[in-house]
């Protein structure tokens, strides 16, 4: 075989490696684009301002999925009530995402300009129920039999406290809430209203139903009534105007609307709003 035919056969050869190279690194793309990472987070951190409803969703399933998703990327959460949240950003707190239990906390950020208003969503739904221990004999049945307890009732605060805003709502909706405000234990946040009632020292409770489906020590007697609230429980989330790491908090923001994201807050009890 001459020089001729040997180098157009080693040109042919390799044109075709190459050929097959680009379309399996092209098929392995599209077959991994979910997983793919953007090495231009690495080192970046994500600051997470999230209500004490979202704690268990976060640190359970989807901070360790997003971080072995972007494996480079870090997120930092703090957890509070939205209404401390609130203060604490409007004083300065590093944050990259906020995610409220109520619009009423994102909607003071926003009107202070401190939220990038075109990554807000309405992206959660919530119930708020009523609870006692999980071994109580107490005879309640609905909101309106807490006329009749005894002991003390713990709700959040309504000044600060989301869950404690829409008991509240709730309450004086129903024409009860001056009939038992003085039962009430006032918790900083729903988780510790929540664990005011799995420990006991309250005879019952209102809290989401997140928080209750969270707790084993805990029953749920009954849902608010459908028209004791002027509005759905909404969770709002957006990213903070001078975000640090926007790139980063985008990805975030991005990886939260992912369907196996909505699936981990859904297990949890959450509804996706639509």
């Amino acid at each position: 075989m001459d020089s001729k035919k040997i180098l157009m056969i080693a040109v042919v050869a390799l044109i075709a490696i190459v050929a097959v190279s680009s379309c399996s690194a092209g098929f392995l793309d599209f077959l991994g684009g979910d997983n793919a990472t953007d090495d231009s987070l690495n080192g970046k951190e994500v600051n997470l301002a999230a209500a004490a409803s979202l704690k268990n969703v976060y640190d359970d399933e989807l901070i360790p999925m997003f971080e072995a998703k972007y494996p480079g990327v870090k997120v930092t959460p703090t957890y509070a009530s939205s209404g401390d949240l609130q203060t604490q950003i409007e004083n300065g707190l590093e944050t990259d995402v906020f995610m409220s239990a109520s619009n009423k906390q994102m909607n003071a950020l926003a009107d202070e300009g401190l939220i990038d208003n075109d990554t807000n969503l309405q992206f959660l739904e919530n119930k708020v129920v009523l609870i006692v221990p999980k071994d109580s004999d107490l005879n309640i049945t609905s909101f309106d039999d807490l006329k009749d307890v005894k002991g003390t009732i713990a709700i959040g605060d309504p000044e600060s406290v989301p869950a404690g805003q829409y008991a509240k709502e709730a309450l004086t909706n129903l024409g009860i809430w001056d009939a038992v405000e003085s039962k009430f234990s006032l918790g900083t946040d729903v988780t510790a209203v929540l664990n005011q009632v799995a420990q006991g020292s309250a005879e019952c409770g209102i809290v989401y139903a997140t928080d209750a489906k969270s707790n084993d020590d805990v029953k749920v007697v009954c849902e608010a009534p459908e028209n004791s609230l002027n509005t759905s429980v909404i969770y709002p989330v957006a990213m903070i105007k001078d975000a640090k790491d926007a790139d980063a908090a985008k990805a975030f923001l991005e990886f939260l609307q992912t369907q196996e994201a909505k699936d981990k807050f859904v297990e949890y009890g959450f509804t996706i709003h639509e």
